[in-house]
């Protein structure tokens, strides 16, 4: 079972949790139909059931159980609940299953370690989305980061100005829960807070203030976050899903010794400044890089899904699995531990 290879066939995929996100792991899924075959789907909702497989003409279950008990799939990806997906990643991994799970992977850091050692005594692949690594953005900024164009990074600034009307917390009942959603820092600005250790580094301390200012929910609407990296690199993450009337920025800014750097858009997706002491030939791609979009998904689930083939043909190595997943994890949970406990939470976490 350990590293299993697939080869000469297609790999079959199903898909638990048939909302807002599953339409994204559709096109993606369609987009590379040479090497995946959709088997199944599942949802508790029997119309949205209804609805995903009429949709995708696959054949649905009432519920992960019986998905499992129903269909051949290699490979689980779970778009639930975030709550849910310790228990339904261990229940996938005891039965030989790969498994991939939308963000966050977890809500608790422990849960999330468990998450991580059954796929590892299952010998199975866990896998973790984090399709904004894969704009082409920030893949630019982050070549800049690794060649070491900024010299020494001073201050980072990430801001994430979105909208969540009270109508969305109420299409379902665990939205804004503590146990099974998060809020805006888990949930919405979960692939931001990734950034801040996949481009600029370890975390060394966290200070944290959040509220509920405006919606009706259990979880923060809005959040402030000061952090200092082990590089020395100073900067801020401000979070809400308060802003009038829509989503108005999702952004980044780098200040370095040499360089400047801003990508905003609404989700990352516009180079709005780009000046470096040096020049390099890729430079010129600041100008095609960004892309127009409605939604703050971006386009990065087709091109994180080439990476999970690539794996499963055992041509590549995993770009973001369970143990990269843990690393954002890690830091929300200290941001949260900061708000709670009003002082700064210096990583790695002790536990």
């Amino acid at each position: 079972m350990k590293n299993r290879v697939i080869q000469n066939r297609k790999i079959k995929i199903a898909l638990a949790g048939c909302g807002r996100i599953s339409g994204k792991h559709f096109e993606a899924i369609e987009s590379h139909k040479r090497d995946l075959e959709l088997v199944g789907v599942c949802d508790i909702d029997e119309d949205r059931l209804a609805s995903t497989m009429a949709h995708t003409r696959t054949k649905g279950y009432s519920g992960l159980r019986e998905l499992l008990a129903g269909c051949d799939a290699d490979l689980i990806v779970l778009a639930t609940p975030s709550g849910l997906h310790p228990s339904q990643t261990q229940r996938i991994a005891q039965a030989g299953r790969h498994v991939m799970t939308e963000k966050p992977m977890a809500t608790r850091w422990r849960d999330g370690l468990k998450m991580v050692e059954a796929c590892d005594r299952a010998g199975v692949r866990l896998f973790v989305v984090k399709q904004n690594r894969w704009n082409r953005t920030l893949q630019l900024l982050r070549r800049t980061v690794q060649e070491k164009r900024f010299g020494r990074i001073y201050m980072v600034t990430l801001n994430v100005f979105w909208t969540r009307p009270q109508s969305y917390y109420d299409q379902d009942k665990w939205r804004g829960t503590w146990e099974f959603d998060g809020g805006a820092l888990m949930n919405q600005a979960s692939h931001y807070v990734d950034l801040l250790d996949w481009l600029i580094g370890p975390v060394a301390d966290i200070h944290t203030f959040t509220g509920t200012l405006a919606r009706d929910i259990e979880v923060e609407d809005t959040a402030t976050m000061n952090i200092r990296w082990r590089n020395g690199a100073l900067g801020t993450m401000s979070v809400t899903m308060l802003t009038y009337p829509r989503n108005f920025e999702g952004s980044i800014t780098i200040i370095g010794e040499k360089g400047t750097v801003r990508i905003g858009g609404i989700a990352v997706n516009e180079i709005q400044h780009w000046e470096f002491e040096d020049k390099k030939d890729y430079d010129e791609e600041i100008t095609t890089a960004g892309y127009e979009t409605a939604s703050v998904y971006g386009f990065g689930h087709t091109a994180y899904y080439h990476n999970v083939i690539q794996v499963l043909r055992g041509k590549a190595e995993p770009e973001t699995d369970g143990r990269e997943g843990l690393r954002s994890l890690e830091i929300l949970i200290a941001a949260y531990l900061s708000a709670r406990d009003g002082k700064t939470v210096s990583l790695p976490l002790d536990y």
